[in-house]
This record gives C-alpha cells, sequence and structure tokens, in this order.
C-alpha cells in the first residue's frame, strides 16, 4: 500500500526534500529561501543532520510533520519514493564528501537531484555519479548560482551571437578572504570541513570558489578547456588543502585563460570577476555589483549594459524579477537553477521535450569541475607542468 503525504494537486507545487542544511548550516537556508522566490517548491521533508536529534530539530523549526523527517538519508530515500505524493526532487546541501551516497540513494529511485556544488569530493565518485545518472530516469541539476544572474545570461547570448567575434582571452577570479587565519582550529564549522581534505577534498580553494570561477567561465563562453597549469598554495601553516591558486587555461581552438582563485585576500568578501575578450570586443561583470555588464567594442567607447536597461535582451529579462534599478542576485541566481529545474521537471512528468530556453549545470558540468580540481591538484604537484582534465 503506498503512503499517503502532500499532492502537488494540493498546492500546486513541486514537493522538495532536503538533504542536510539542518541548525547552523548556512547553504541550506540558502537553498530554502531560493526554491520558495518564485513559488514552484514546497519543502515537506528531509533529512537534516547526521545526528538524529539534530534533524528531528531542524525539521521541527521548518514546521514539517515529524513523520517525514527522518534520522537518516537512505530511509527518506526509500519511504518518499513509495509514498504516494512523496517529493518529486531532493536538495543536497552536505559537505562534499556525502554528495555521491546521498544522490545515489535518490537517483536509483527516479527522484530528480539538486545538488550543491562541487559534485563530489573525488574525481573517481564523480564518475560513478555520472553513471548512476546516466542509468536513472531522474534530472540532475548542480547549483552553480551564478549561471543564474540575468548579465551573465546576456553575457552568454551575446558571445553565442557572435558580438565578440572569435573569443582569445578569458580572465576569471574569485578571492575572498575568511581563511586569511587559521579560523578552522576555532571550531568555525565552515572552515572546518572546507579544510579537511577526508570531506572537501584534495582541493581547498580550487573546490570551494574556483570551481564557480572554471565553471562561469566555460558557461559564458562556450569554450572547452583544453589543458591547464596550476600553482597552488596553502599559505596558512598546517592547512591541508590549498588556500590560493594560479592557473593558466588553454581552451581548444586558441583561446586563452587565466584563473585565481584564493581565500586569503584581505579585502576580498566574494570577488568573482570575469572578462572576456574577443577579435570584435570585450566583457566584463564583476559579481558584487551584478546587475551591470560593460561591453567594450573594438574602437568604440565602454558601454553599460543593465539588467532591465537597454541593450539587454530576452536572456537577461527572463531571469529577473524586480523593476530596473532594484538589486538582484545572489539568492534570485539560485532561485532561477530551482525555477529552471521545477520546468524541467514538470516537462518530464508530462512526457513532454525539456524546453530549449531552459538552462541549468547538469552531471557533465559536474565531473567537469571536479576534474578541473583533480587536474589543478596534478599539475601543481609537479611544478605547474601542463595536464590535460581525465573526464
Amino acid at each position: 500500500m503506498p503512503i499517503d503525504g502532500t499532492s502537488e494537486q494540493t498546492t500546486g507545487r513541486l514537493r522538495l526534500g532536503m538533504v542536510g542544511g539542518g541548525r547552523d548550516a548556512f547553504i541550506g537556508g540558502v537553498h530554502r529561501i531560493a526554491s520558495r522566490i518564485d513559488g514552484h517548491w514546497d519543502l515537506v521533508a528531509g533529512a537534516f543532520s547526521s545526528t538524529p536529534e539534530k534533524s528531528q530539530a531542524s525539521g521541527a523549526d521548518l514546521g514539517l510533520d515529524p513523520k517525514r523527517v527522518y534520522d537518516d538519508f537512505s530511509a527518506m530515500a526509500k519511504r518518499e519514493a513509495r509514498m504516494k505524493g512523496g517529493i518529486d526532487a531532493v536538495a543536497i546541501v552536505t559537505p562534499n564528501h556525502m554528495h555521491y551516497p546521498v544522490a545515489r540513494e535518490f537517483l536509483k529511485r527516479g527522484i530528480h537531484v539538486i545538488c550543491d556544488k562541487p559534485l563530489t569530493s573525488t574525481l573517481p565518485e564523480a564518475r560513478k555519479m555520472a553513471k548512476a545518472a546516466e542509468t536513472s530516469d531522474a534530472l540532475f541539476v548542480l547549483t552553480h548560482n551564478y549561471t543564474g544572474y540575468p548579465m551573465i545570461r546576456q553575457a552568454r547570448e551575446m558571445i553565442a551571437a557572435g558580438d565578440l567575434g572569435e573569443i582569445r582571452v578569458v580572465q576569471v577570479e574569485y578571492a575572498q578572504d575568511w581563511l586569511t587565519e587559521d579560523v578552522e582550529s576555532t571550531g568555525q564549522k565552515q572552515a572546518g570541513w572546507r579544510t579537511d581534505p577526508e570531506r572537501s577534498g584534495a582541493g581547498g580553494s580550487t573546490g570551494d570558489i574556483g570551481t564557480h570561477a572554471f565553471n562561469l567561465a566555460s558557461f559564458v563562453t562556450g569554450l572547452t578547456l583544453e589543458s591547464l597549469a596550476a600553482d597552488l598554495q596553502s599559505f596558512v601553516a598546517g592547512r591541508r588543502v590549498d588556500d590560493n591558486g594560479h592557473v593558466m587555461l588553454r581552451f581548444e581552438g586558441g583561446a586563452r585563460g587565466m584563473l585565481w582563485c584564493s581565500q586569503v585576500a584581505p579585502g576580498n568578501e566574494n570577488g568573482l570577476r570575469l572578462r572576456v575578450y574577443g577579435t570584435k570586443g570585450g566583457l566584463e561583470w564583476a559579481q558584487e555589483d551584478p546587475n551591470y555588464l560593460w561591453h567594450t567594442p573594438f574602437g568604440e567607447p565602454k558601454r553599460l549594459l543593465t539588467r532591465n536597461g537597454a541593450g539587454s535582451g530576452p536572456a537577461a529579462a527572463r531571469m529577473s524579477r524586480i523593476p530596473p534599478g532594484h538589486p538582484e542576485g545572489y539568492l534570485e541566481g539560485f532561485a532561477n537553477i530551482y525555477s529552471e529545474a521545477a520546468r524541467a521537471i514538470r516537462a518530464k512528468k508530462a512526457g513532454e521535450p525539456i524546453p530549449e530556453d531552459i538552462h541549468f549545470p547538469d552531471i557533465l558540468d559536474g565531473v567537469t569541475g571536479v576534474a578541473f580540481v583533480d587536474a589543478c591538484v596534478r599539475s601543481s604537484a609537479r611544478n605547474a607542468s601542463w595536464v590535460t582534465l581525465n573526464i
């Protein structure tokens, strides 16, 4: 007999579960807010912590039915899969080393997965995850949220349309300062797991923010990486993963690039920046001022494109919610990924093709991101020699 649960028809929304993201977990709250913004999702179930008491307390905080707050993710996957009105998708917001075992349980039961980045902590697990996704009828969505920003969609559209001509140079950087000191030894939770290679993987800043920078450059330009040379550092004494990295990039077709990621750069809070230059002009974008995109056609004055202003097109407009001049950014970028996922899942449930205008990072993007980290670590260990990605 199927177990009764909340039906989509009751609320008009898809049903979301969550693994991880309990009390004091930053990214879980971000995902919950983002999922609610456009009214596509209801959070109805969760296994919020590996500690049963904390999971139950977190579920109570969120007002969930105690029967749908689970002590472990495996029990959640089994019960929700056979429940009438069980979850449509699960959001995975655990530390990196748990992404694969959690996703595997839901994918094999046909439950769609929305997973935080990076895909996994190791490349072998990323490959296993890809196989699990390929053999499942469920969709896999990776939340590289910066791909959901309106002016990033505008930049992608302009480059695809040939506005910059042939791409020659790509420069991307992601700088922060919150790990400038040994905060992990103070018991700071976010620093603790991010600097632990058993939970984060071999890459520190490369895995945490370098993957965002690499994904953003690839998403916007459409270029495929051919090889890289990386010089990684662990500047804080005793730190077991990198906290700074300089990476040279060679793309197929001849374009060249540079990527800098650092979490020991005082004065930088969340300094994600992208610059792309081609034969016909250049584009510049900064995450801390995300509603603006600078476009410089070669030989002409620099032009400022705004999110809902003159010069921006339908790709940016479809990602926007509020009037011109009002700030829109981080949470909305996440929300755009959740909305794209909802549209794709509804199309799949209806037996219809996924609309072509839907874009979200997928399993291949995830594997490529983990392969990027793996290549950076291998290259740096070989004195910054050139290596290829082992996808």
